[in-house]
Formats: structure tokens, sequence, C-alpha cells
């Protein structure tokens, strides 16, 4: 590991109730470790009876949206801007439902309820299909053990704690 600020190669060192901390002597600071924030989002229609599921180009499974924090930017702004990046659909409400460590990109994933302005979708060359499913055909059709079936259940739950 290096200093990102500095590219020193950073030693570990053992700091009081953290335990071993990266740490840079040219900066003489500890680096804890660094990693991108991301939103997960189970998109809804207006009605809350659909959910908008995803094939992103080049890959055989449907997920959830899902879209990096930009430096400076909150979840909530992340939420609308990479939804109308990816679809053209607004975002009108969202809900956050919880957290989750996505070990294959080493990225700390926000998970959002978020609800959908009906309107014309226009797919960006991330997407290759999307598809509005109930809550049965979502379950069903959705990336087995990932992710995205982890927050899709969240948001699932919440919307039958709706009803």
């Amino acid at each position: 590991m290096y200093c990102r600020d500095c590219g020193e190669k950073l030693s570990l060192r053992f700091l009081e109730n953290e335990g071993l901390v990266p740490y840079c002597g040219k900066c003489e600071k500890f680096k804890f470790p660094f990693f991108p924030v991301a939103v997960s989002m189970a998109v809804t229609n207006r009605q809350e009876t659909k959910i908008l599921l995803a094939k992103h180009t080049g890959d055989d499974d449907y997920k959830l949206f899902a879209g990096y924090v930009k430096k400076g930017e909150s979840a909530e702004k992340a939420i609308p801007r990479e939804l109308k990046e990816e679809t053209n659909l607004s975002a009108v409400k969202w809900k956050y439902l919880a957290s989750r460590y996505h070990e294959a990109k080493n990225i700390l994933m926000l998970g959002f309820l978020v609800t959908a302005e009906d309107g014309e979708m226009a797919l960006n060359e991330e997407i290759d299909e999307v598809r509005w499913c109930t809550p049965d055909e979502a379950r069903a059709i959705i990336r087995k053990n990932s992710t995205a079936e982890y927050f899709l259940n969240f948001a699932l739950n919440e919307l039958g704690r709706k009803k």
C-alpha cells in the first residue's frame, strides 16, 4: 500500500483503540483505508407495485440500478442524477434502507428505495435492457446471493409494511 497523498510506501503501526493501521512516515500520519461509496436503488413506479430491474451492458443478470457518489456529492444528490443518466426517469422520492460492503468492487453500497416519475425511458450505453417487474418476478430473476438481491429484499419488505 502507498500513501494517496505523497506516494510513500506505507507501514503498519499500532494506533490505540484502532489496532494496526497503515502509516506514512513521510507525512507522519495514519492513513485509514479509503474506498468509494455508491448508491443502490430499488426503483418503483408511482403506485409502488412494480420494481424496475436492469441488465447492464455485457451482463446476463438482472440487477438494481446503482452508481458511484461523486466527490463533493451527497448520496441524496447521486440518486436522481444516476437514475436520470441511466434511464431518463426522474426520482421523486427516496428512502434510505441499509448499507453493505461490496467486496467485489471494494465499495460501500448505500441502499435506497426510490420512487420514479412515470415517463419515457431512454437508456444510456451502460444499460442493455430494463424490465418492470412485480415483486415476485423481481425476486425470481434478480441475481441470487448478490448485493442487488440483498437490497431488493430490504425494499420489498419496506413496501410490504406500507400496505
